[in-house]
């Protein structure tokens, strides 16, 4: 196997040894040292397999390194995000590109599930690789219970 070059997000990190998926292809290499990453970080990275059985992977070099911020606001969405969830059907998941970078999901879902669809986008490692491969640093999510619309925001610098 050849080095890897691309952006990873750390999805379990012990003192000695991580691992980590390419956001790209979902790919999971386990490293076979921890080069002093902690769960939910995004690698900008190298890495290349472990001989002779090149079953784990070592950091070759590590181009940048970010933190993801999630963020449970107490705002509302949008009126355009509201609009956007009208339009759509129960269940329906809406994406749209911001001005500039970034995106935003719209969700219409029932008002009695706005909090644990809220809850499940916060705590789903996917966010995050989502994230990292929109290049954002912030996910912000913002609910409406009454008109059932939850938002997430991927916001760049």
């Amino acid at each position: 196997m050849d080095e890897k070059t691309g952006t990873f997000v750390v999805t379990h990190a012990e003192e000695d040894c991580a691992v980590v998926r390419d956001v790209e292809t979902a790919q999971v290499h386990t490293l076979s040292s921890n080069p002093g990453v902690e769960v939910d970080e995004v690698l900008e990275a190298t890495v290349a397999p472990d001989p002779p059985l090149e079953v784990t992977w070592q950091v070759v070099e590590v181009e940048s390194s970010r933190r993801i911020e999630l963020v449970d606001s107490d705002l509302e969405p949008t009126q355009h995000s509201k609009a956007i969830a009208s339009d759509a059907s129960v269940g329906d998941l809406v994406t749209e590109e911001r001005a500039g970078t970034g995106e935003i999901h719209v969700l219409s879902v029932p008002p009695e599930d706005v909090e644990d669809a809220a809850a499940d986008v916060l705590e789903d490692e996917e966010t995050i690789a989502r994230a990292a491969r929109l290049e954002a640093v912030r996910v912000e999510v913002r609910r409406s219970i009454d008109d059932g619309v939850l938002s997430v925001r991927y916001l760049p610098e």
